[in-house]
């Protein structure tokens, strides 16, 4: 029952849509302005870098705090500590953070991409790959000023290297079902990609 609770706790906190907060606050409705997605990208293009730098920092706390509600439902503290978090219902709990963002309960399921709330996700369980993933997500969006171009990349990449430093069974199962999602959320990014008109980020 715990781990369930932890799974829906994680998915209603996962809705909670800082892009949204963070434009009503300035008076703009996230939805109707520059591509419409509530995510990091397009409050970096209409509102700036302040609301934007507000709105990464608040959705990757979501992906933070879905993982730690995994581990703490599971009671596994063996699997906490070091450079790697082993206790798959991490991962799980913080996927369904991930799905919270993308589907969000709380805004008609219109939500975001989930690059940053998984990237929070990671920070909690693979402490070092979440700081590379974000410092590689930001040198490729200054060298090519697409930030769609960063997060596949980025998560493209997240996948071996989690492999390479010990993540298995279900816990890689639902890394891989993260990056899928993300994959899967940017496919009218990919298709505007294909056509060259991806709208571009300040930088």
């Amino acid at each position: 029952m715990k781990l369930l609770l932890a799974v829906v706790a994680s998915y209603v906190i996962g809705s909670i849509d800082f892009a949204v907060i963070v434009a009503q606050m300035k008076g703009v409705d996230i939805h109707s302005v520059g591509s419409g997605n509530p995510g990091t990208s397009n409050v970096l293009r209409t509102l700036g870098k302040g609301p934007a730098a507000a709105v990464l920092i608040g959705d990757a706390i979501k992906g933070v705090i879905g993982a730690y509600l995994g581990v703490l439902a599971s009671q596994n503290p063996a699997a906490v500590g070091g450079l790697v978090v082993t206790d798959h219902w991490a991962y799980l709990a913080g996927l369904f953070a991930v799905v919270g963002h993308c589907y969000p309960i709380f805004h008609k399921f219109r939500g975001g991409r989930g690059v940053a709330t998984s990237l929070g996700v990671l920070l909690y369980t693979i402490p070092l790959i979440g700081l590379g993933a974000l410092a590689l997500w930001l040198i490729i969006v200054k060298l090519t000023k697409v930030a769609a171009v960063a997060s596949l990349i980025t998560v493209a990449v997240t996948l071996p290297v989690a492999w390479a430093v010990g993540v298995r069974g279900l816990a890689f199962l639902w890394v891989c079902l993260m990056v899928a999602l993300i994959v899967f959320r940017h496919r009218e990014n990919v298709a505007r990609l294909i056509k060259g008109s991806e709208q571009k980020v300040p930088t």
